[in-house]
């Protein structure tokens, strides 16, 4: 095997390995704080400051990545990965637990946490042609969906399996703790074997020393990207997947086990979609593709709300994400493309970041909606309205960029 191929490999396992971690630690993460003591504030406290850490930790890496080594600085998330796992399965000490939450790298969500997608991302580029870009992040994408999901599942089982055995809860859930250390240090064996392939041609990248994010001339671009990505996010965190499960509950007075069932399929379905966006790319180009597919998502989103039963609006919902996941791959090939190879993954951890943050602030305004029966239906309407003007100044905006 060349060594292209297998650093290819290896950047896919490793993708695969830490969002299986990923999605077995955020079904535990907070029973376990519960079991150890902290009250629902302290939990509350703790996963923000890990949130926050991660933006501050994160941006610093993926800005100095390039110039540094992408392989080294892969290497330090994967060790911030382990001291994080190995602090929360050891202590029940707060202040070192939000000292930990905010150096190591936790993910409560089961989404993608830390450095590493930035950076895996333009380690692809360097190792694919363009023509390539979004075959590569489509199945990536699609990869890392599908462990996060299956270790979510695992994750519960093996808990109740362990309980059934007679482990006390906390025991059961350090089980899950002691695993993700076990991830971590498998990952960082990983990055160990990675090659120069994935780095910058030897002798470039000294533009980067001393600038600002790790940027030099695609800054104004990173920072349009940034901004547009920021709003689309804001839009996308009015109707998060908790959210819409609780409308699904309000509106139609739909059971658990329905709701589980629902979003299964949706995001099955979301997950193959975005494979669809390689051949829409290839005949209408990537800004084309991630426009033209997500425009008629939008405006089917704010339908959702009007259709009169639980049936309909699920069809709808599936039809939604049938189509609106198809920009993600073509959203990070065209960041790849539109950039110098140079500045990849600093433009990666940038918009990937601000995304975050934009999608951090607004599920507190839909809770506010929810919880007034008159207005249970705007975080629809105000996402969907958004997003179809991110969709508009996305594209008036870039279609002149190549």
């Amino acid at each position: 095997m060349d060594k292209i191929k297998k650093d290819f490999y290896l950047l896919f396992g490793g993708r695969i390995l830490r969002m299986f971690a990923y999605g077995s630690i955020s079904v535990v993460l907070i029973f376990y704080l519960s079991e150890i003591g902290l009250n629902d504030y302290q939990i509350g406290l703790l996963l923000t400051l890990t949130l926050i850490g991660d933006f501050v930790i994160s941006l610093w890496i993926t800005t100095h990545a390039d110039f540094l080594g992408r392989r080294k600085m892969l290497i330090v998330g994967a060790v911030l990965m382990i001291i994080g796992g190995l602090v929360f399965l050891l202590t029940k000490n707060y202040l070192v637990l939000t000292a930990a939450a905010i150096i190591g790298v936790i993910s409560p969500s089961g989404k993608e946490i830390g450095p590493f997608l930035s950076i895996e991302q333009a380690g692809l580029t360097q190792l694919l042609e363009s023509k390539n870009f979004v075959k590569a992040f489509a199945w990536y994408n699609l990869a890392g969906s599908f462990a996060a999901a299956l270790g979510s599942l695992s994750a519960g089982w093996l808990s109740e399996l362990l309980q059934a055995l007679e482990f006390n809860k906390e025991n059961s859930y350090k089980a899950i703790l002691a695993f993700y250390v076990f991830a971590g240090i498998l990952l960082s064996v990983i990055f160990y074997y990675l090659s120069a392939n994935i780095e910058l041609a030897e002798g470039t990248g000294k533009e980067l020393k001393g600038k600002l994010f790790g940027l030099h001339k695609s800054k104004k671009v990173v920072i349009k990207l940034s901004t547009l990505f920021a709003l689309d996010s804001f839009a996308g965190g009015l109707i998060i997947q908790s959210i819409i499960a609780y409308w699904f509950f309000l509106r139609f007075d739909a059971e658990i086990g329905t709701l589980g069932t629902i979003f299964f399929g949706v995001n099955i379905i979301a997950g193959i979609s975005a494979l669809f966006a390689v051949q829409i790319s290839k005949k209408i180009g990537l800004l084309n593709t991630m426009v033209f597919t997500h425009l008629p998502s939008n405006i089917l989103l704010i339908i959702i709300p009007l259709m009169p039963s639980l049936e309909s609006a699920v069809i709808l919902l599936l039809l939604r994400f049938s189509i609106s996941q198809m920009d993600v791959p073509t959203r990070q090939a065209y960041t790849m493309g539109v950039v110098s190879p140079d500045e990849r993954s600093a433009a990666s951890g940038i918009t990937t970041i601000t995304r975050s943050i934009g999608a951090s602030i607004s599920p507190s305004l839909s809770g506010i909606f929810l919880a007034n029966p008159f207005l249970i239906n705007f975080p629809f309407f105000i996402a969907g309205g958004l997003k179809i003007i991110y969709d508009l100044w996305l594209y008036f905006s870039l279609r002149k960029i190549n």
